[in-house]
């Protein structure tokens, strides 16, 4: 099976979440839009400790860290949504997208078309912070009027349980994991909270 990691916004840790589900599933990975520099491939590599897990090649890799559209536009490309052919493997892969899930990829796609065109259930980062809700519930409403299938939730950062039992109530989906602020992040602390993830992946 394929996964796809999305989130409510940039920055919400989705490259952290990525490397927790690679992992516990001892999936494959791939990015398949990369802008601008650190490679989240690289980053994922040093964080995964399995011997399974491929690494497949990006797409499209841009130096300009923009949204995908822009950052294409920056050197003359243009991305379309046939581009994206999910590579050869017998493994599951585990796809990371890139921003929140209407960052546009062209003037007429967004960044969760690729998941569709991929028929890939949504696994949605939500980072804690003011705000949160908001974004949440927003994006929680395009996903359901758009009947994309989602696996669930990853909470990502200081625990707030009204923003928490809010989301998890009104979205419906379940919480596959709730992930501190980490003040350190290795290939042990990576184990460990994908041995805490398998606890909740089979219930």
């Amino acid at each position: 099976m394929n996964y796809f990691v999305t989130a409510i916004g940039t920055d919400s840790g989705k490259t952290l979440v990525s490397s927790i589900l690679v992992e516990a599933l001892k999936a494959d990975y791939w990015k398949p839009v990369q802008a601008g520099k650190p490679l989240d491939t690289e980053t994922v590599k040093e964080l995964v400790s399995n011997e399974i897990t491929r690494f497949h090649p990006e797409t499209h890799i841009f130096k300009l860290p923009a949204s995908p559209h822009a950052a294409a536009k920056f050197e003359h490309l243009a991305i379309q949504l046939d581009d994206f052919v999910l590579p050869e493997t017998t493994n599951d892969i585990v796809i990371e997208g890139a921003g929140g899930i209407l960052v546009p990829i062209n003037q007429e796609h967004y960044v969760i078309d690729i998941a569709r065109e991929l028929s890939a259930p949504v696994i949605l980062v939500v980072n804690l912070y003011l705000g949160c809700i908001n974004h949440t519930l927003l994006t929680v409403d395009y996903l359901k009027r758009n009947k994309i299938p989602v696996l669930g939730i990853v909470f990502n950062g200081e625990s707030n349980f009204e923003s928490e039992n809010i989301i998890e109530e009104k979205s419906g989906y379940k919480v596959l994991l709730r992930l501190p602020k980490l003040s350190l992040i290795n290939k042990e602390i990576i184990k460990y909270w994908a041995d805490e993830l398998m606890l909740n992946w089979y219930e």
